[in-house]
């Protein structure tokens, strides 16, 4: 069961970034891209990165 889906994470603006000059190297694998001077972030990361989160917090309530 997704803890969230792409689009809900859409709709709530969690892909819109740092203004593009603003941003650090070591994030590059997580940008998109870049759309009116804004980093767009990698959803597909993010919604990967809350499923392993999920798991891991289950996990550790069960114990």
């Amino acid at each position: 069961m997704p803890v969230t889906t792409m689009r809900e994470l859409l709709e709530a603006g969690v892909h819109f970034g740092h203004r593009t000059p603003r941003w650090n190297p070591k994030m590059q694998r997580y940008i998109f891209g870049a759309r009116n001077g804004i980093h767009i972030i990698n959803l597909q990361h993010t919604v990967r990165a809350l499923e392993r989160v999920a798991a891991y917090l289950r996990a550790l309530a069960s114990r």
